[in-house]
């Protein structure tokens, strides 16, 4: 978290369009910006054409398709099973060069995944030891977008991860063990046993707000809390994740039409990872990609290929170069696949095995492990074998710390429910505003003359 990272060099125009770019009309006029509307006149005066720009990043475009099927059985009750349709033996496309990750930083990122993917598979095997309360959620598949990411923030931004994001709190300096005492509800856990699951967060160290069920709440949440940095004079990076399902709740609107509409640094990744619990994408949404909802919001949207660390760190660092500016928003769209069930409850029996095979083949780590080690040479493959030995040394460690962390006892259950009076004073965290006299008579801050 204290490393030095490479330095927005990005226009006012944001993210630009490069090869593989897609828009929603034949034509964007020059100098807009990803979800801008340009006019032009068409068939007769009066009339006028818009037209947006979403640009794709990947390097390829799978092309299948998850079709339903209804079948009945010998005694005539339905059963409901999905198919999927398209090209699965594509060759699996090569990582996109960043434009700003130098060796370092991607050998850092790297180091994150694979802290990452051990921290779930040994969270998995607790769990089968009988030692987790509750459930457990994985990110599996989704590592390159969690640490990637998370990596691209500066110390002072702020970050709200959802249920697959561990990974992004291993970036932001929690351990390994933080999260897996917090699914054992061990004492020393962030919540102190009170909770099981990934309901903790650090808003002193680590600007990191608390996930919340309720999908789509963090929007707003962290909008807010962008508000609040705007008011105390400072323009700052805000991130959050939403999945393909909670995307399109209500809440999940009018908290990106919020940041909008005020301007506020609010960097968005919908994952996109097929998958919403049991549901296809293709029942969620009638439009092509979740990114064209930003030409709604009248904000940049663009794709990314999550299982390519490169193109998921290079538009979060733009977007958040953007936020720093002053500029607004940005919806970033990372399209994978979520490739365990919903939970560690749920055998995920519904998704057509070929897709897992399709997927499997661009797995995240062993596609950055090549990039790093056999395309730029960044890591000689004794090296590469010495850093996932000492991430398997660290995660055995964390584990032991977590294992012997007591339970905690009755009576602590009764402690931090309330915050009594004089428990602590809440301060503004970069500064009061500044106030002046009004025009009228009253006072206002003066950040307000800065919203829009």
């Amino acid at each position: 978290m204290g490393t030095k990272k490479p330095k927005s060099k990005t226009s006012s125009n944001g993210n630009r369009p490069r090869n593989g770019s897609r828009a929603t009309s034949t034509h964007v006029g020059p100098g807009l910006r990803p979800g801008q509307v340009e006019r032009s006149s068409t068939r007769s005066s009066g009339e006028h054409l818009r037209t947006y720009s979403i640009p794709d990043y990947r390097l390829e475009h799978p092309n299948f398709i998850v079709r339903q099927r209804v079948e009945k059985d010998r005694h005539g009750a339905e059963n409901v099973r999905y198919e999927v349709e398209g090209d699965l033996d594509a060759p699996v496309p090569p990582i996109r060069d960043s434009k700003y990750l130098d060796q370092q930083h991607a050998i850092e990122i790297y180091r994150y995944m694979l802290l990452n993917r051990k921290m779930e598979i040994a969270l998995e095997n607790l769990y089968k030891q009988g030692k987790v309360v509750g459930g457990v959620y994985f990110g599996l598949g989704q590592e390159a977008c969690s640490c990637a990411s998370a990596y691209a923030l500066d110390n002072d931004d702020w970050f709200a991860p959802m249920i697959r994001n561990q990974g992004s709190l291993l970036v932001r300096g929690f351990r390994a063990s933080d999260t897996m005492m917090q699914y054992m509800a061990k004492a020393d856990s962030p919540t102190k046993g009170r909770d099981g699951t990934s309901h903790f967060g650090d808003i002193e160290k680590r600007n990191m707000v608390s996930p919340i069920s309720m999908l789509g709440d963090l929007i707003p949440v962290m909008s807010g809390v962008a508000l609040g940095a705007r008011l105390q004079g400072r323009n700052l990076a805000v991130m959050t994740y939403i999945g393909d399902g909670g995307q399109s709740t209500g809440v999940t609107y009018e908290g990106i039409n919020f940041a909008a509409v005020q301007n506020l640094g609010l960097v968005l990744f919908v994952e996109s990872n097929l998958w919403a619990y049991s549901t296809p994408s293709e029942m969620q949404y009638r439009c092509k990609d979740l990114a064209e909802r930003a030409i709604a919001y009248g904000i940049p949207g663009l794709i990314v290929d999550g299982t390519d660390a490169c193109q998921v760190y290079d538009a979060a660092h733009e977007a958040v170069g953007r936020a720093h500016r002053g500029e607004g928003p940005t919806l970033i769209e990372a399209k994978m696949m979520r490739m365990k069930g919903h939970a560690i409850h749920d055998a995920a029996s519904y998704v057509p095995k070929a897709m897992y095979e399709f997927w499997k083949k661009r797995d995240p780590i062993a596609r950055f492990e090549n990039y790093l080690v056999k395309e730029k040479k960044w890591l000689t493959p004794k090296e590469d074998e010495a850093l996932m030995a000492e991430v398997e040394r660290i995660i055995e460690e964390e584990r032991e710390i977590a294992v012997n962390s007591p339970m905690p006892t009755p009576e602590s259950a009764e402690g931090g429910v309330f915050c009594e009076n004089g428990c602590h004073e809440i301060k503004p965290k970069y500064g009061m505003p500044k106030v002046r006299k009004g025009t009228g008579g009253y006072k206002e801050t003066e950040a307000t003359v800065h919203l829009k």
